[in-house]
């Protein structure tokens, strides 16, 4: 991530944390040096939600920034299980998203009780509610996810197939409308190469608009991101990418009317007679790549399955689950191995024969 995202990022957490009381400005300001800008936004959401329900439910008469401390100790693990119901019966947060979310306060409650300490040497919290409640039970093992994302991937030639259709079927295919038909010339090798890159490296969404013109590695077909956790990595991509993202490089300037404070590899055009060209937010690309997937007539298709896309095929390739944990930045191979499971038609052949018996 780029130092003008980050000061944005940064910007965002500070305006959150003013409306939060002390003790989660010093619990996020100690986090600062291990968790990403983006988490530790996240993170600030989270607890104006918390909190917000908090004082609805305990009729405390101030701000959200004037919640004390003595209030969280007064919780009872009912109250916290009703909030969890609200997020997910009234917010329509999914399992997923609600575990997050306790993730969240499990962290912020750890650090009151363990780590923070006053004055007089004792912790913030002598009771933490938190730690007496559990997860939501996510009961979807390896073989149950790589089946759901199985029909939503693209194999063997489909990659070619999207590709050609980005970078010169969808213009041929809407000319009779002017304003589409422009804008694809514009963006055609832009686009082509965003996606390229991803089918051909893996990479996630925040790590395509993050990146920089000088992390790239054209001689050894390398881009250098910032990974979950901030880990720096060298990240390899293919020769097709190597080649779209050659063809955006050469009208990325002039079209786009490059200055020179711009370092975004990926940028929009300017708006206005006077506007300057920015970097494309990750909300721009999902949109972009949701637009090509409708008119394919692939509507499933999203960053993360092209990236699914990928990794399959690395798999099938390489059957090396080492090293696609590596390319793909994961920090558990178990992650990994859903792959494993996408790639095994030995099932179904199996299943298959059973019809000749």
């Amino acid at each position: 991530m780029d130092n003008e995202s980050k000061h944005k990022l940064n910007q965002r957490t500070n305006d959150k944390l003013q409306l939060l009381p002390w003790f989660i400005n010093e619990y996020v300001n100690k986090k600062r040096r291990t968790l990403s800008t983006a988490t530790l936004l996240n993170y600030c959401h989270d607890y104006i939600i918390f909190l917000e329900w908090l004082i609805k439910e305990m009729q405390f008469t101030g701000n959200i920034s004037k919640v004390p401390l003595a209030l969280l100790e007064t919780l009872t693990t009912q109250q916290v299980e009703d909030f969890l119901n609200h997020l997910e019966l009234d917010l329509n947060n999914s399992k997923l998203t609600v575990n997050r979310k306790l993730s969240s306060l499990k962290s912020l409650f750890n650090y009151l009780q363990n780590q923070a300490e006053t004055k007089d040497l004792k912790p913030y919290l002598e009771r933490n509610v938190m730690a007496k409640i559990e997860f939501n039970s996510i009961k979807e093992d390896q073989e149950t996810i790589a089946n759901r994302i199985g029909g939503k991937i693209l194999r063997g030639d489909e990659f070619e197939q999207f590709r050609q259709f980005i970078a010169y079927d969808y213009g041929e295919l809407n000319k009779k409308n002017k304003k589409l038909y422009n804008f694809h010339q514009i963006n055609r090798e832009r686009d082509t190469a965003i996606i390229s890159l991803i089918l051909g490296s893996g990479l996630r969404l925040s790590e395509i608009v993050g990146c920089d013109q000088q992390d790239l590695d054209l001689k050894k077909c390398c881009v250098r991101v910032i990974r979950k956790g901030n880990k720096e990595q060298y990240v390899y991509f293919s020769e097709q990418a190597l080649h779209d993202l050659e063809e955006y490089l050469k009208v990325r300037e002039k079209r786009y009317q490059i200055d020179k404070t711009m370092k975004a590899l990926f940028v929009a055009a300017s708006m206005g007679p006077i506007g300057k060209s920015r970097r494309l937010t990750p909300r721009s690309v999902e949109k972009m790549v949701e637009k090509y997937a409708v008119a394919h007539g692939r509507p499933s298709l999203t960053v993360h399955t092209l990236r699914h896309s990928f990794a399959t095929r690395y798999h099938q390739e390489n059957n090396d689950v080492p090293k696609l944990r590596n390319q793909l930045g994961h920090s558990a191979i178990q992650t990994t191995m859903i792959y494993t499971h996408l790639t095994n038609d030995e099932l179904k052949q199996a299943v298959d024969k059973m019809d000749g018996l």
